[in-house]
């Protein structure tokens, strides 16, 4: 089981460069266990029983398995987390040329630590708009893209120019932030192509103006996404490091990868979702809907179309609700039978910085999942939500942490206040311990993958009979 969990996540992880591809990952698996994917666009005809999706804008993806006991008014048992990670994402015109180099610029997207991004062998991959046929039967594709080589580096400079680096290498993000792709010499080798209607070119009084991007780049995205230069409408792309995840370290304890933040606790609880409706008796006696929301953008606020800020959670529940009743006072009351896991990394002890833990608060690795806590509600737990889950860790014999930051630290915050605070729906916020986070290459532990994904399968079969046993508001 470890070993297989583990080496999963392994396999997520290196077919999901970005948030697009961790939902192409996900649709995979969930039709591989028997999910039926809806369109947010067409009426839901659902039925107890059985299991859906939907994606919305391809960087969220949610999936749920209504129990064969279901009613409408009754809640919905979620597990949130999020698809995107901290990156550099390509600008609209991402063309730069400067003392003979061809240079790609970038943004810098959420809190990264940019400094990791310096010497590494980077790639792009992401999503384009690809214009098919001619004429009246002109039709528009969206499709995935990865460039799988190296084609890009940001370099650090040496230290013989910056002999004070050492005492603290500041990068300035617009300025030093900016990959090479070529030298202008070699690409003279290949000529420009000049399509346009490519994305590349900007037509201005019928005439194309300077390319927005280097038609090196857009042939090299054009011959993986087998179309022709002209034939890119538009993007979004993203640098990506090259190197694949793994399982390492001297015991092989530890996954050494990028966007374990949050693709891990994506991945787990996917994987506990599919795996606690595989077989037929799976929902037999579910009262409850059991789901899985990976939103996109909580780096950046969740504040979008598909961030968990906006409507997607009640939109979803709302639908599932009316499906089995027209009675719109029932949607509120499966709202207060709801609850939602809020599961995003937390910060393990570090063993060079161990004063920036408080000291009755050190979550280590292999020691379960991270129940987080914060007083000023930067994290959505209460005495009741941790009960829950705790009382689920207790029951199956898993390991159980929990973190509060420093009084003289700011703390972080996921996805949980907003669906608590929008949605009105109990939340505790976990997460699983983890080193380095925001980095190009993060680390976590193995035994902490298999922790996640059991406890995170129990609260799916066990969540609907321990919560009929409590009693708050009554």
């Amino acid at each position: 089981m470890e070993k297989s969990v583990a080496s999963d996540l392994i396999d997520f992880l290196n077919a999901s460069p970005t948030a697009f591809h961790a939902v192409e990952e996900a649709k995979r698996q969930l039709k591989n266990g028997g999910y039926e994917q809806i369109s947010e666009k067409e009426d839901w005809d659902l039925q107890v029983g059985k299991k859906y999706f939907f994606t919305r804008n391809y960087s969220t993806i949610l999936a749920f398995a209504i129990g064969k006991k279901y009613v409408a008014g009754n809640g919905s048992h979620i597990i949130g987390a999020h698809t995107d990670s901290p990156c550099l994402k390509l600008k609209p015109i991402s063309k730069v040329a400067k003392g003979g180099y061809l240079q790609v610029g970038v943004q810098t997207y959420g809190g990264g630590l940019w400094h990791t991004w310096f010497d590494r062998d980077l790639t792009v991959a992401g999503r384009m708009i690809i214009k098919q046929g001619k004429d009246d039967s002109v039709s528009y594709t969206h499709r995935l893209v990865r460039i799988e080589e190296p084609i890009m580096r940001i370099p650090t400079l040496a230290i013989h120019l910056d002999r004070d680096v050492n005492d603290g290498f500041k990068v300035n993000k617009h300025s030093h932030l900016i990959p090479v792709l070529a030298t202008s010499i070699k690409a003279e080798l290949n000529k420009p192509i000049a399509e346009s209607n490519a994305v590349g070119a900007v037509p201005t009084d019928g005439k194309n103006s300077p390319e927005k991007h280097h038609s090196l780049l857009l042939k090299l995205l054009a011959t993986q996404a087998n179309c022709k230069p002209d034939e890119i409408c538009d993007f979004e792309l993203q640098a990506c490091d090259t190197q694949p995840s793994v399982i390492a370290g001297a015991m092989k304890e530890f996954i050494f990868s990028g966007r374990l933040d949050n693709l891990c606790m994506s991945f787990c609880s996917l994987k506990a979702l599919i795996d606690a409706t595989s077989s037929e008796s799976s929902l037999e006696n579910e009262t409850g809907v059991r789901m899985v929301a990976l939103f996109d953008h909580e780096e950046v606020g969740s504040n979008s179309a598909q961030g968990a800020g906006s409507p997607v959670m009640l939109d979803a529940l709302s639908r599932i609700t009316s499906s089995f009743s027209s009675d719109s006072k029932l949607l509120k009351k499966a709202i207060q039978r709801s609850f939602i896991v809020s599961a995003d990394m937390a910060h393990a002890l570090h063993p060079n910085y161990m004063d920036k833990h408080e000291e009755n608060h050190q979550p280590k690795m292999h020691s379960g999942l991270v129940i987080k806590h914060n007083a000023n509600q930067r994290y959505a737990t209460n005495a009741v939500t941790s009960f829950i889950f705790r009382e689920i860790a207790q029951k199956h014999n898993l390991p159980i942490q929990d973190f509060v930051v420093r009084n003289d630290m700011p703390c972080g915050s996921t996805i949980g206040p907003i669906l608590a605070s929008g949605v009105g729906i109990r939340t505790v916020d976990v997460g699983g311990p983890q080193l380095s986070m925001h980095s190009i290459r993060e680390m976590c532990a193995v035994d902490d993958v298999k922790h996640s994904y059991e406890h995170f399968k129990a609260y799916f079969q066990e969540f609907s009979s321990l919560d009929a046993k409590i009693t708050v508001d009554n």
